[in-house]
């Protein structure tokens, strides 16, 4: 038998056995599986760190709940739609689906060698007709219950992929990533808004950002096309309400999310507006209607439904709307027209200019702005720009009085009736005034789903000169895409075949939509589709839905937050509105995974420093990805750290294989008990760590174990029995970080079939607080091994480790639980046990009363000696003295220095 474990040596055969055994697969009569999923890949070609990291938290997670005895579903699937494939099928002058399908052979055998166990019955691919027909029905039905819009858009549009870009892909010139990094999903939304729920323009947080493309550096132009939203503002409310719910969920997603949608409880204010054959009111919204006072002009959107008709009659309107549209620059000063428009002043009366401004939205709040450049510090650029008023009608409590424009809150001041209210008093009872109502406004806008490329699911609408826009029949679903056309644009609109086709309502000539779905669509439900992803007669089996989620846990990057983990929130909503499921949240756990670096940056292939998952062999860095950080943390590959854990594979191997050469004995010793009380806290607290995720921690319980098995080996003769069960329990440890050696370890021991099927081992006793017995033994280890250190002694013959009386443990927890104020001194002494030693309980008391909330949880008098009884063999072993463990004697010297949580110690 080899002496050292080579996971490739026996990584093949293991595979065959559990496909032959069907290990994986979860039963579909199952009641109600544990549904851990990854976020699936996109279909790039190769496995990089972070899939691997990202799969190799979920496998474990999912083997654990096997061993717990739960049915598992966890299955995997393709993100493969989407533009990257259609760019590198132009660069290879292949097409597309061939491109993607020799990624996604790879990618699986690539995943197959690293051991996850995934039910690959339930494959799923996004580019498949039988996938793409369901995103096709699925629009269909949102369409008829009137979540999908048709209108035009100012995109972001890359002239040279020609499709638009989201608001996420457009990035700072220099800053875009290969993607190598930690990011599954590929591609974004079309979303646009201001700051903080405010229609001013701040220049980097809208969807007409100065940039370049995300995938070729390009610089991005704005364009207005006809599009397709998904209304998932009609969700706003509730998507934003349902936060507070998602505990599962990490608290910085959920601020991101809520950051996104961007709630405001503000005001809308209605100005007047007349001249130029204009006689309206014109609302604006605000966040700050304190400030109302303070307002010296009104500023339009060059989107405002007023500024078309001011244009058709002011060739400088005209001019300027027309540079503001296919502008893309930010601009350091915001640039305006002024018009022939007047506004009044809703409490003033005064009239005031209107402007068309360049930083004014049109899809944020009422796409116009009342101007306040003493509290506003775009308006106060733009009035400066423009030689207007600034007018300060709020003055600050404490700090610089002379800081313009001032910002914050404070009192009012030349705001007529309202002088001297605080701003938060003000904006309330303004909200009384006829001019102003309150309102509630949202940064999230509607999810444009509209793509000008090949290579993604067709929208199933037929446009009809007479009929309008016309679904496709479910019955003639899938709109399958056409063969792929070798062209810069949209080879779908090249394709005659596909744009020419019949009304399906009148019959008449039509032509067939030729945007395809934004390829968040696909992974907006695949989750569903994984529960019957053979079914031909609906996306997904309802009854089996309403039973098998919400997902149990699900695992991906932080960066997913505001799209993909928005959006199948949204979908899962619209579903249960549709009748389709009962669930309104999709996920119950959420957990992010941070990123492998190497010198200091994320692993990347465009930089260099990417390393390949296979290159130190599966089993060594998955256990690795895995052993090195808290999965939501970023942490460095460094080749010592990995030796690190080969080493350590090697050593529970060596464990296994050399315990034929044990000596034995039937005695039953206390180290024996010891051992087996050890094994059953592991068990607790591997457990605990496994269920929160914290696969480190594991790795470090499972050496501390090793480390205790191989000391209680070396130490002399062995309760086989007793030792082999810590052996039993080193192998399920292990196998879900590493199933390969689980595998090997389990069958070493002899035992029956495979761990992955075994039962998570049972302990002999309940052990509850096994943190406070491991602390308490180890502390006093290190008290003794002070002892030995500060007073010089080389060759101790005898240690004494003396248990604080029982009283003085009732006192103690008296105490600890009192609370703050409470008289827990008299209330102590009044209890029988304390009371029994009132003359030195007082003093005692007194002291721990002063320590307050400093005292930690201890063990009771009885509990702490027998843990402390049952560990002197590790100090006899350490120190090679005589070792005695008995509670403090009142008569002895040694009782007062015993307090709970520190025996008193005496070295001879």
């Amino acid at each position: 038998m080899s002496q050292r474990y080579n996971h490739a040596r026996v990584q093949e055969y293991w595979q065959y056995v559990w496909g032959a055994e069907g290990v994986y697969e979860c039963p579909d009569d199952a009641a109600d599986p544990t549904y851990v999923l990854g976020m699936f890949p996109y279909t790039s070609g190769t496995l990089h760190m972070g899939h691997v990291r990202n799969y190799a938290i979920t496998d474990a997670y999912a083997r654990y709940r096997w061993l717990q005895g739960d049915d598992v579903l966890q299955p995997m699937g393709w993100d493969a739609f989407g533009l990257p494939a259609e760019n590198a099928a132009y660069e290879r002058n292949t097409d597309p689906e061939s491109w993607t399908r020799s990624c996604i052979e790879q990618m699986r055998e690539e995943m197959e060698r690293m051991g996850f166990g995934y039910d690959w019955s339930r494959e799923i691919t996004t580019c498949e007709p039988a996938y793409y027909r369901w995103n096709q029905w699925l629009f269909t039905r949102l369409y008829e219950e009137g979540l999908v819009e048709y209108t035009a858009a100012r995109v972001n549009w890359c002239p040279d992929c020609e499709t638009v870009l989201a608001d996420a892909q457009v990035e700072t010139p220099g800053g875009s990533d290969d993607g190598d990094g930690e990011s599954e999903f590929r591609d974004g939304d079309g979303d646009s808004r201001g700051r903080d729920g405010d229609p001013r323009d701040g220049g980097t947080d809208h969807a007409h950002a100065a940039g370049v493309c995300w995938r070729c550096e390009t610089p991005v132009e704005g364009r207005e096309l006809d599009q397709w939203f998904f209304t998932i503002t009609d969700y706003a409310e509730e998507l934003h309400a349902g936060l507070d719910e998602l505990d599962g969920w990490p608290d910085s997603v959920r601020d991101i999310q809520r950051n996104w949608i961007g709630r405001q409880q503000s005001a809308r204010v209605s100005f007047p507006v007349f001249g130029a054959g204009v006689d309206r009111e014109v609302e604006v919204f605000t966040t700050r209607v304190d400030t109302v006072f303070g307002a010296t002009f009104l500023a339009l959107s060059p989107d405002h439904d007023l500024v078309d008709d001011l244009a058709a009659d002011d060739s400088e309107v005209a001019e300027f709307v027309d540079r503001a549209r296919a502008s893309q620059s930010t601009r350091a000063d915001p640039s305006g027209v002024e018009t022939d428009l007047r506004a009044t002043h809703p409490f003033t009366g005064e009239d005031l200019p209107v402007y068309v401004a360049d930083y004014v939205l049109d899809d944020v709040g009422t796409g116009a702005v009342m101007g306040v450049p003493g509290h506003n510090e775009r308006d106060h650029a733009f009035a400066t720009a423009h030689d207007l008023p600034v007018e300060r009608v709020v003055e600050p409590v404490d700090g610089d009085a002379s800081v313009e424009p001032f910002t914050g809150d404070g009192m009012l001041t030349d705001s007529g009736e309202y002088d001297g209210l605080a701003s938060a008093a003000a904006r309330e009872r303004l909200l009384d005034e006829d001019a102003v109502e309150a309102a509630t406004e949202y940064r999230l806008r509607d999810w444009l789903i509209s793509r000008q490329r090949y290579w993604g699911t067709p929208i199933p609408i037929v446009h009809c000169e007479d009929c309008g826009h016309v679904p496709v029949p479910d019955e003639d679903l899938p709109v399958e895409l056409p063969p792929y056309i070798r062209t810069a644009g949209n080879p779908l609109a090249e394709s005659d075949e596909f744009v020419e086709t019949e009304c399906p309502d009148c019959g008449r000539a039509a032509k067939r939509e030729t945007d395809t779905m934004d390829t968040f669509v696909d992974s907006s439900w695949y989750f569903l589709r994984f529960l019957s992803p053979d079914l031909e007669t609906a996306p997904f089996d309802s009854d089996l839905a309403d039973a098998w989620l919400p997902v149990d846990a699900y695992v991906g990057g932080e960066e997913h937050a505001i799209l993909h983990l928005l959006y199948i929130r949204f979908f899962t909503r619209a579903l249960a509105d549709l009748g389709l499921l009962e669930t309104r949240e999709p996920v119950d756990r959420l957990v992010n995974q941070g990123a492998v670096l190497y010198e200091g940056e994320k692993m990347s292939a465009s930089k260099g420093n990417a390393i390949a998952p296979h290159e130190y062999g599966a089993e060594t860095t998955r256990l690795f990805l895995l052993s090195a950080a808290h999965p939501a943390q970023d942490f460095e590959w460094t080749v010592k750290d990995v030796g690190d854990v080969y080493d350590f594979q090697q050593r529970l191997y060596a464990m296994i294989i050399e315990r034929d050469d044990l000596a034995t004995t039937d005695e039953r010793r206390t180290r024996d008990r010891y051992l087996d009380r050890e094994r059953d806290r592991t068990i607790a607290a591997v457990a605990d760590e496994y269920d929160r995720f914290r696969f480190h921690r594991v790795v470090s319980e499972i050496q501390r174990f090793a480390r205790l098995l191989r000391r209680y080996r070396e130490a002399g003769p062995v309760d086989e029995a007793a030792y082999v069960r810590g052996l039993e329990a080193l192998a399920r440890f292990v196998a879900p970080l590493a199933p390969y050696l689980g595998e090997e370890l389990w069958n070493l021991l002899d035992t029956e079939g495979l761990v992955v099927e075994a039962d998570w081992p049972e302990p002999h006793e309940e052990v509850t607080e096994y943190e406070l017995e491991r602390q308490l033994v180890d502390r006093t280890l290190d008290d003794v091994r002070d002892i030995t250190d500060v007073v010089d002694i080389t060759d101790p013959e005898r240690i004494e480790v003396v248990v604080a009386e029982a009283w003085k443990h009732r006192a103690y927890e008296l105490v600890r639980e009192s609370d703050p104020g409470e008289a827990v001194v008299s209330k102590a002494l009044d209890d029988d046990l304390v009371g029994e030693h009132r003359e030195r309980a007082g003093e005692y008391l007194a002291d721990l009363v002063e320590r307050g909330s400093g005292l930690e949880p201890a063990l009771d008098a009885e509990r702490e000696l027998g843990v402390l009884d049952g560990a002197a063999w590790l100090f006899e072993d350490e120190f090679d003295a005589d070792v005695v463990v008995r509670q403090a004697d009142p008569d002895d010297g040694l009782a007062a220095n015993a307090e709970p949580t520190r025996p008193a110690i005496h070295i001879s």
